[in-house]
């Protein structure tokens, strides 16, 4: 099949699959007599793989990896398990670091009421944003 065609079916951009290409994800297809690239049903399975692994937040890099396991010593399911675990712990440790992030904003917002302007002080922009602990530094000595 034709790059048009194999656009068609996987989903990627004509660009992307030539990026694919260049990269290494995709090996380098044959050509017609003409010069066009021909594709057979391995791309198509290499590029629904490179979508599935990209949906589960693995970095073109990563995925390059897992292809060259596979090409060259077979399933490569230890190093994407290995991958999935590193990937797992990152996740909860950006789960805890949010969810951190989220108490801290909701801490800003005035319960039940609207904002108090006039309670910004002159050298401040906004008092929701501004860290209290300056304030708390200059009144201790600090």
């Amino acid at each position: 099949m034709r790059i048009g065609e194999l656009a068609a079916r996987t989903g990627f951009s004509v660009r992307n699959i030539r990026f694919y290409e260049q990269r290494g994800l995709l090996p380098a297809p044959r050509r017609t007599g003409g010069g066009y690239r021909v594709y057979d049903q391995d791309a198509v399975t290499r590029l629904r793989f490179v979508r599935s692994a990209q949906a589960l937040g693995l970095s073109l890099a990563e995925i390059t990896e897992v292809l060259r396991v596979r090409d060259h010593q077979g399933p490569p399911c230890s190093y994407v398990a290995e991958l999935i675990r590193t990937h797992i712990s990152a996740v909860e440790t950006r789960i805890t670091q949010l969810v951190a992030l989220r108490d801290e904003l909701r801490a800003r917002l005035p319960l039940g009421t609207e904002p108090d302007p006039a309670r910004c002080e002159p050298e401040q922009v906004c008092y929701l944003l501004e860290d209290d602990v300056s304030s708390r530094d200059d009144v201790s000595g600090h």
